[in-house]
This record gives C-alpha cells, sequence and structure tokens, in this order.
C-alpha cells in the first residue's frame, strides 16, 4: 500500500510518502524558513565580477544571490552566440532583472538564480523561452510518448517548452491543455507584475510544502492520503477537486497526536540521520559529509553469510546499494557522492551493483547519475544539488569536539 502522510502543527508542516510501510520520500517546511527555490523575483545587480563570469543580485532575501553568466545566455540554443560574450556586455551594476532561485543559500553562500525559467503544473512544466518539448523519461511506451509529444506540438506556441510529467501519462487532452493554458496564464500575469514593482520584489511564490507535495506526489498510485487537521483536509480535496474527484475521496482526517508516530515514521526519520546505517543482515554503511562530497563506506559488520566470501561481500554491497538509494532521497543528499564498496572479485556483481543503482536512481525525483567506477575501485554518483542536506537542518554540532567525533586528552 501506498501512503502520504501529512501532519500539521504549531508552525511546521511535515509530509512523508510510505510505501508498504517503508519511508520512501520526506520534506519538512517551517513558516519562518520557506523553502524558496522556484521562487522568481525582480531582483537589482549590486556586483559584476568579471574573473568569475557572475554577478549578485539582491533579491531581497538576505544575502544576495549567484547569477553565472550562463544562466543569462539564452535558453534557446539556436538563439546562443557562437562566442561566449563577457558578463560586462550582458549585467551592469544598478541593473534590474528578473531571476528565479535554483538552489537555496547554504553555508556562506547566498542562493543560485538563473534566467532560464520554469514553472511546474500538475502534468507539466512550462518554460517560456526554451523552445523545445521534453518527456519524462520514466513514460516509457513508445505510443504514448508520440501522443504527448504530437500534442505539445500543436499547443504550444513559438518559443514555448514544455516538459511533460510522469502524471501526465495516460492523461486526456483537455485536463492537459488546461495545464498549459494555465501556466501561460500564470507568466504572463508575472509578466505584468514585473512591470509595475520596485526591486527586490518576489514576484512569483513555489507552492508550500503541503499542496507541492499533493501537485508532485499524489497520483493514482497512492491509495490513501491521511492527515491530522480537518482545515488541511479541505485545502487538499479543494486542490484535488481541480484534477481528480477519485483523489478527492482518499483524503482521510484521523485524529492522532502525531501521525508520524502513529504510523511508524518518526522512528524512521531519527534512524536516517545516523552517521552508521544498519542492514538487515548485519551489515552498516557509515556516511560522513565533507563539503566538497558525501563519502559512503560499506562494510559487512555482523554478517557472515552462508556460502563463500564472494557471495557474502555481494550480498552485503547490494542491500547496501539499496540503503544508498532511499537514503539519497531521504536525506536529500546532492553534490558528489562516493560510494566506498566491499571489493567485489567477479565482473558480473560488480556490473549488477551498477545496474541497480542505475533503476533505483530513476524512480528520484531529483536528477542523479551514476558516473561509474574510479581506478581504485570506488563507485562515483552525482545528485542534483537544490538546498543543503536536509538532516543539517535537524541536527546540530557538537560544542565541545565541534563535529570532529574525538575526545581531547
Amino acid at each position: 500500500m501506498n501512503r502520504i502522510i501529512i501532519h500539521s502543527e504549531h508552525h511546521m508542516s511535515k509530509a512523508a510518502l510510505l510505501h508498504d510501510k517503508q519511508l520512501i520520500e520526506y520534506d519538512y517546511e517551517v513558516d519562518s524558513h520557506k523553502h524558496i527555490v522556484g521562487n522568481i523575483y525582480k531582483g537589482k545587480v549590486v556586483n559584476v565580477l568579471r574573473g568569475m563570469d557572475a554577478a549578485f543580485v539582491d533579491i531581497g532575501v538576505g544575502k544576495n544571490a549567484f547569477l553565472y553568466i550562463n544562466d543569462m545566455l539564452p535558453a534557446n540554443f539556436e538563439q546562443q552566440p557562437k562566442e561566449k560574450p563577457s558578463i560586462h556586455e550582458l549585467v551592469k551594476v544598478g541593473q534590474t532583472i528578473v531571476v528565479q532561485v535554483v538552489k537555496e543559500a547554504f553555508g556562506n553562500k547566498g542562493a543560485r538564480v538563473t534566467t532560464h525559467f520554469s514553472i511546474p503544473g500538475r502534468w507539466l512544466v512550462y518554460m517560456p523561452a526554451a523552445n523545445y518539448i521534453g518527456i519524462s523519461r520514466k513514460i516509457e511506451d513508445e505510443s504514448e510518448r508520440t501522443r504527448l509529444r504530437d500534442l505539445m506540438n500543436d499547443a504550444t506556441q513559438d518559443g514555448e517548452g514544455i516538459i511533460i510529467r510522469t502524471a501526465a501519462k495516460d492523461e486526456d487532452e483537455e485536463a492537459l491543455l488546461q495545464d498549459l493554458l494555465y501556466l501561460r496564464q500564470l507568466w504572463k500575469d508575472m509578466n505584468d507584475k514585473k512591470e509595475h514593482v520596485k526591486a527586490p520584489t518576489m514576484i512569483y511564490h513555489e507552492l508550500d510544502l503541503i499542496p507541492r507535495f499533493v501537485r508532485d506526489l499524489y497520483t493514482e498510485h497512492i491509495d490513501e492520503l491521511i492527515v491530522n487537521d480537518k482545515k488541511v483536509k479541505e485545502e487538499i480535496q479543494r486542490i484535488c477537486s481541480f484534477f481528480s474527484k477519485d483523489l478527492e475521496s482518499r483524503v482521510k482526517y484521523e485524529e492522532h497526536e502525531n501521525l508520524f508516530q502513529y504510523y511508524g515514521v518518526e522512528e524512521q526519520i531519527q534512524k536516517m540521520f545516523y552517521r552508521k546505517v544498519w542492514l538487515e543482515q548485519g551489515g552498516y554503511i557509515v556516511i560522513d559529509h565533507t563539503e566538497a562530497m558525501t563519502v559512503i563506506d560499506v562494510n559487512t559488520g555482523k554478517f557472515t553469510g552462508s556460502k563463500n566470501l564472494e557471495q557474502t561481500v555481494f550480498q552485503t554491497n547490494m542491500e547496501a546499494a539499496s540503503k544508498i538509494i532511499t537514503l539519497l532521497r531521504l536525506r536529500d543528499i546532492g553534490g558528489i557522492i562516493i560510494v566506498d564498496f566491499i571489493d567485489m572479485e567477479e565482473e558480473d556483481h560488480i556490473q549488477q551493483i551498477t545496474l541497480l543503482l542505475e533503476h533505483g536512481l530513476q524512480q528520484d525525483r531529483t536528477k542523479s547519475v551514476v558516473i561509474g567506477w574510479t581506478k581504485l575501485g570506488l563507485l562515483e554518483i552525482t545528485r542534483k544539488k537544490v538546498r543543503d542536506h536536509s538532516f543539517q537542518d535537524q541536527v546540530s554540532v557538537c560544542s565541545t569536539c565541534n563535529g570532529t567525533g574525538r575526545l581531547t586528552r
């Protein structure tokens, strides 16, 4: 059974996706610190750095946002110049510019922004100047891909770009066209608004956690959506009424003090933050985060196997690979990930580990790529980094050891 659990309390909302009681995806939002990825701002250029090919833009959120030169060039590849211009030819200090946040601020770095706009809907992602049609790789049926591509080719205007989301599979034509019209109007309204406001000002706000979770994850594959707040239930049903009466009827209210605790989500969340994560057969993995990358080490631990060393190692590595797929999503780990699997002798075993990770990461909504094995036998993975790891907000550095994990004598 697939469930979505949404628990609201005080000034925080938490949402979880469960498959057969197993936590698959988790997110939370505090009213005082909402995410800004996806928001669109009318900002003001405060600095232009020729040596970095970038500009800093005041978007009104505290730290200035970082705008790289490639994010200023036209989104339509056909319109891009043959030779990259100087940054000073594109923007100047004091100039106003409309940008969209693509990466949250973290550490000492401000948010990263772009002029390549994308606005997600229920079934489509609208890109006002990309001029191409993309289709989710999770839609594998070729006849369905052709149907969707032909429909959007006929419906889009010159210069518009569309990404067809996984949820659009088998959806009727009228619903998809309504989504396109809605997103197109949203973009028009933003363009009208930017002419009448002073920088820095937000001109588009991406959905908050609950409606975003519903939009992106509440599909016909979800058996029920459970909430602990009657007002939240009404809000979700109102959202669902626009695209599915069936999904609207699956929203349920349950009066529990803590839904996450009742359904065993709280315990799973706590375990996912541990540095050492135990596997069911007795092996374990250790996860260490640095500024540059995340390193994961796999160990057999208490697992001794029953056949031979190679089989024991292979079983541990397979179980670890499955757990890593889940943890990358739950912890929202981005950037470079290096996995030190236990050394394997058989090439077939190495290939099976690679295929398992590639297939598993295809289900990840965040773009992930298995780069391959290094000469030292380490597996390299990259995952798009949109914000700082989610666990960073829920743990703090030890005031005694300052995060080194050692005691001084």
